[in-house]
């Protein structure tokens, strides 16, 4: 017999031994978005070596690119920390929402629809400009592309799982001070 746990919004069974029905409730790891998943793994890890390889080598203190990569950096992260504390239990890799989640309109998710995504964009950015590498800035544009693709896949699962998403779409930007129609790339 299985064991039902549960956590706040998300329930779920440990299956007994031998006991495979629990498979049949949880999506595949390709149809919970997976690639995306696995995809981000070296892109973001490219993100951090990127600026490392053609940059200065060394951080510029007095540099007022640097300056504004160590702070571009600093605000990423905390904005990116912000959003994964923001969805509590609703947290997953996934671009797939988890089953039983609620939609998170609260925290960063207020001002924007996708902070941790925006938090790593700006982080890289940052990192890119902290260790003055053109090559760093370039790819960190092209990581805001990845961003925005993984972004679209995951917002068509939210529209699908959530009735409200449409109308918190049109209230919540992709990214504040900016129109969401600049960000999206058909």
């Amino acid at each position: 017999m299985a064991a039902l746990y549960d956590r706040g919004n998300n329930s779920y069974r440990v299956p007994a031994q031998g006991d495979l029905s629990v498979m049949q409730d949880k999506p595949s790891f390709i149809a919970r978005g997976g690639i995306w998943v696995l995809a981000q793994v070296p892109v973001m890890l490219l993100a951090f070596i990127i600026p490392l390889w053609f940059g200065t080598g060394h951080f510029v203190p007095r540099h007022p690119l640097s300056m504004a990569g160590a702070v571009a950096t600093a605000l990423g992260v905390l904005l990116a920390i912000w959003g994964l504390a923001s969805l509590d239990d609703a947290l997953t890799p996934f671009p797939k929402p988890l089953n039983g989640a609620a939609l998170h309109r609260q925290g960063a998710y207020r001002l924007m629809r996708h902070p941790i995504y925006t938090g790593v964009m700006l982080a890289s950015l940052g990192w890119a400009l902290w260790w003055l590498s053109l090559i760093g800035v370039l790819y960190a544009l092209a990581l805001a592309i990845f961003f925005d693709r993984k972004a679209a896949y995951e917002e068509i699962w939210l529209r699908q799982k959530y009735d409200k998403y449409a109308d918190y779409a049109r209230v919540v930007k992709k990214l504040p001070l900016l129109k969401s129609e600049w960000l999206t790339i058909e």
